[in-house]
């Protein structure tokens, strides 16, 4: 094992503080390093070794990550290559299936970390139907070791939180594996009071190849309310739709759309109507009118129109300063001088506030204009503009210094 070890192990292990979060983010990079060297030496090293070394490096990244700044998710990332690779080493070096089943018990009961979760799934073929029963024996001594489930209001509150959620998640997958549909239901879509908790459900059913079922609890969890769970669902219920009833996707695409009228919504009705998209042009734009910004990011990012687009801002009250400033880059291809109306209102919006980040984002936005208005008459007007902002925040040392940067008058 020495070989294998020696190059993984010490690009994860480390004594050094990483409180810090660059110090912690530079390791990170470095247990990366370390996975992309065992993965490359999965298929030339002995299965026994390979497990071994792969059991050592998560054992470690668990007790660094438990003293790291992980804000970045790099570390956490490295530990779930290796959560992923330990049931297939395990599998492959025949571990034994008791001394599996107690270091799945240990992990996730006992760990130095509790944010980690193992799929019993992933490990079934490893633990074989022994381990298997033997691994539910011993969550079945942990539930009536923690006593019956408090009452909803105590949930939060009650002992033994942390070994409830994991008998929880442990059911959930467990449900799966048993293929049972009435499990299932039961431990996925628990009261049916949340939409994520539906489209979960949705997921177990198109995990154990029970299409029409997933698809159902899509729609239901789409259906639930207007809140982002039901919109991921509904572009769940969509996705799957796509994969396995093409000929019922644009329906509900149109569905969708209407519940949730937005330019990202309106784009994939666009791309799945295809050749078709001529019969709802008119009622999408007529849509998403009510709401401004999004009918002309749409046209802009979609449709690829900044004539329409120019009209529709013309005609709408739109007010969000980050649209216009999209259509103003947009437009100006076609008609630069046009343009310079929005980029003043812009600017001047911009230095409502103080700050050397709007100052900046003004100075840079004045720079485009006059490149705009170079050779043109409105490159006095431009200038005289960009004096009588100086004159008017004269006592703006930092927005007097950004406009210099900028080669401003």
């Amino acid at each position: 094992m020495a070989s294998l070890a020696d190059s993984v192990l010490p690009l994860i292990r480390i004594r050094a503080d990483l409180h810090r979060w660059s110090a912690a983010n530079a390791h990170g990079g470095q247990m990366h390093e370390a996975l992309d060297v065992l993965e490359a030496a999965r298929s030339t090293t002995d299965t026994i070794e390979f497990y071994k070394v792969v059991k050592a490096a998560l054992a470690s990244a668990i007790k660094v990550i438990a003293r790291a700044d992980d804000s970045s998710g790099i570390i956490g990332d490295a530990c779930r290559r290796l959560l992923a690779l330990h049931p297939q080493a395990a599998a492959a070096a025949a571990v034994s299936p008791g001394k599996l089943v107690d270091w799945m018990i240990a992990f996730q009961f006992n760990g130095d970390v509790d944010y980690f979760e193992i799929d019993p799934v992933d490990y079934a073929p490893a633990l074989g139907e022994t381990g298997m029963d033997t691994y539910r024996a011993r969550l079945e001594a942990i539930r009536e070791s923690v006593g019956p489930e408090p009452p909803e209001s105590e949930r939060w509150t009650a002992p033994h939180r942390h070994e409830r959620w994991v008998l929880e998640w442990n059911d959930r997958r467990l449900a799966v594996f048993d293929r049972n549909a009435e499990a299932i239901i039961r431990t996925h879509a628990r009261d049916r009071k949340v939409a994520a908790w539906l489209h979960d459900t949705a997921q177990a059913f198109e995990e154990i190849g029970e299409i029409d079922l997933a698809i159902d609890w899509a729609r239901q969890a789409s259906e639930h309310n207007t809140g982002h769970q039901a919109l991921k669902a509904a572009n769940y219920w969509c996705e799957l739709l796509a994969r396995h009833h093409p000929t019922e996707l644009l329906a509900t695409r149109r569905v969708v759309f209407q519940r949730w009228p937005s330019s990202s919504t309106a784009a994939q009705l666009y791309r799945d109507a295809g050749e078709s998209w001529h019969d709802h042009r008119d009622d999408v734009l007529a849509t998403l009118s009510a709401r401004p910004d999004q009918a002309v990011i749409f046209t802009l990012s979609t449709l690829n129109d900044p004539h329409l687009a120019w009209e529709q801002a013309a005609s709408l009250p739109l007010h969000d300063d980050h649209t216009w400033a999209q259509l103003a880059t947009a437009y100006e291809t076609i008609d630069p001088l046009a343009v310079l109306p929005i980029h003043q209102r812009l600017v001047e919006h911009e230095l409502a506030n103080t700050g050397a980040q709007h100052y900046r984002q003004a100075a840079t936005r004045l720079a485009r204009m006059r490149a705009l208005a170079t050779g043109t008459d409105q490159a006095f007007i431009v200038d005289e503009f960009i004096a009588a902002l100086r004159d008017t925040h004269r006592r703006r040392p930092r927005l007097q210094q950004e406009f210099d940067r900028a080669h401003l008058p």
